[in-house]
Formats: C-alpha cells, structure tokens, sequence
C-alpha cells in the first residue's frame, strides 16, 4: 500500500510541475503588461493625468509653503479694513491679482527659461538671486527651493531617469551643498523655487505650459489658504474662488502676457507687493513667516 501511496504522490507532484511549467511557458509567450494603461485599451497612456503632475500638484507637498502668506498678512494690516473682515474678503481677489501679476513678471520668465535649457539653472538662479530685491520674498523662494529639491533627491528622483535636467539637478544640488571657499564666492548659489521647479517638472516629463499653470494655481492655492487662516474667508469660499473661472481666466492671461518674456525683461510690476512683502517682519504680531 505505500509503494501505491508513494506513486500516487509522486503522479500528482509531476502534475502540478506540469501546470507550473506550462503557466511560465505562457508568461513568456505572452508577457504581462507594465501597467494598466497596457492592460485595457480604454486607456492608453496619452489618456491618463500625468502621475507627476498630480503629485506636485498636490497641497500636501512638503514644500513649506503654508508657512508664507505671500505679503497677504501684511497687506491687512496696512489697509482700513484690517479690522473688517467682511471688506477684507470684498477686496481679497484684488489682492491675489496683484500677488500672481508679481510672481508673473519677476518669476515666472525663469521658471520658463528653466525648463526650455535645464543646462542653464545655475546661471539662472544666481541672476535671480541678483534680481531678488526684497529679502524677505527672497528668503521665502529659497527656503521652498531647497525644500523642492530635497524631495527631489528623496522621492522623485529614482523614477527621472537620466535626462539633461535630472543631470542639471544633480549638479546643482553638489554645488548648493559645496561649502565655497573664498576664491569662489562668484559661483555660490541660493536655490530658488522658480528654476528648480522648472528642473523637476522637466525631469518628470511635464509639459512646459502645465508646469507654468501649476506653478501659479499652486502659488493662488497657497494666498488662499492664507486668506482662510487669517479668518478673511471661509474654506468654502475659498474653494469656490480656486474653482472659479475668473482665477483660470487670470492664470491664462498671465501666461499669455508673459510667455515670450526672457529673464532680461523681468521685472517688479507691482513695487507695493515688495513693500507689503518687506514690511511683514516690522508687524507687531503675525502668524506667517512672510
């Protein structure tokens, strides 16, 4: 009885040898898909969002942001209706015009700049930091420019490849952390927001107008988000404002009037943002760093 058993047992072991082997003979003829866009032709990858995109798109973004108001604290408190909620929030969306008109005309040629040449964004970034006149503002650029490129290096990296701008990045990030000597202070650099972002949306295959609207909706975002912790609106509002067609509208033409604009040209359209902006650390008490 247990030579029987035996051949029994080792019948069935050749069996399921037989369906293992004949499943991986299958797999070789017939590869499975890398992704589901590959498994279903309902979506092919030109019909899905950019991963990418939606990440850096995504409010959690540990950029620091949220600690910035972008001037808006300082704007309050140097208007009559600093203690009017109601008039603040009437006159909010003035406000957040000037505030993405700035970041149009001084920024946004470098982000572009950036990310047609990711060769050029040391250069870049030591012109801008050359061109940023307000400390303050200037501190606030920096200190999201370094926090964007640590996530780079800690996140987003792996998946770049090694395309012109993932190599610039590189680069750029062993200088930043060079200590300079002496000799060298010419070449030091700072790590503004503007031309890393251009960097790391390049290295990530975004496209050069979607990096430009996600810059600017991102920096609308973050004054609105201020707006809420300043008590100038609620969280209601201030989506409805995000979702709204007059703020598309306002990014799209900002885009339009500055798309062909080199870093040459950019300039401070709104000189009272800088003032708005310098004076926030002379407040008497404040909940923003800017």
């Amino acid at each position: 009885m247990s030579d029987i058993a035996d051949e029994q047992d080792v019948a069935e072991e050749a069996v399921r040898l037989e369906i293992q082997l004949s499943a991986v003979r299958a797999r070789l003829d017939h590869p499975l898909p890398s992704s589901a866009s590959d498994r279903h032709p309902a979506f092919p990858p030109q019909a899905l969002p950019s991963h990418s995109l939606l990440l850096l798109s995504d409010s959690a973004l540990p950029l620091g942001s949220f600690a910035f108001s972008n001037g808006l604290e300082s704007y309050l408190a140097h208007r009559p209706f600093s203690t009017n909620s109601k008039a603040a929030s009437e006159a909010f969306p003035h406000f957040l015009t000037l505030a993405l008109t700035t970041l149009a005309a001084t920024t946004l040629p470098y982000l572009l700049a950036a990310h047609r040449c990711p060769k050029q964004l040391q250069n870049l970034d030591a012109t801008l930091d050359a061109c940023a006149l307000c400390p303050v503002a200037r501190r606030a650029s920096v200190a999201q420019g370094k926090a964007l490129l640590t996530l780079w290096e800690r996140a987003l990296r792996a998946d770049a490849g090694d395309s012109p701008a993932a190599l610039a990045l590189g680069e750029f990030s062993v200088v930043l952390k060079r200590r300079p000597s002496p000799c060298d202070s010419d070449n030091e650099l700072s790590g503004h927001f503007a031309p890393i972002w251009a960097a790391v949306t390049c290295a990530t295959r975004i496209k050069l107008h979607e990096s430009a609207y996600t810059f600017l909706l991102n920096h609308a975002r973050a004054v609105v988000s201020a707006a809420v912790r300043a008590s100038v609106m609620g969280p209601y509002a201030a989506q409805g404002m995000l979702a709204s067609g007059w703020l598309r509208r306002e990014i799209e033409d900002m885009m339009v009037r500055n798309w062909e604009v080199g870093v040459e040209d950019a300039a401070q359209g709104v000189p009272m943002c800088d003032l708005w902006v310098g004076r926030h650390e002379l407040l008497y008490s404040r909940i923003f760093n800017s």
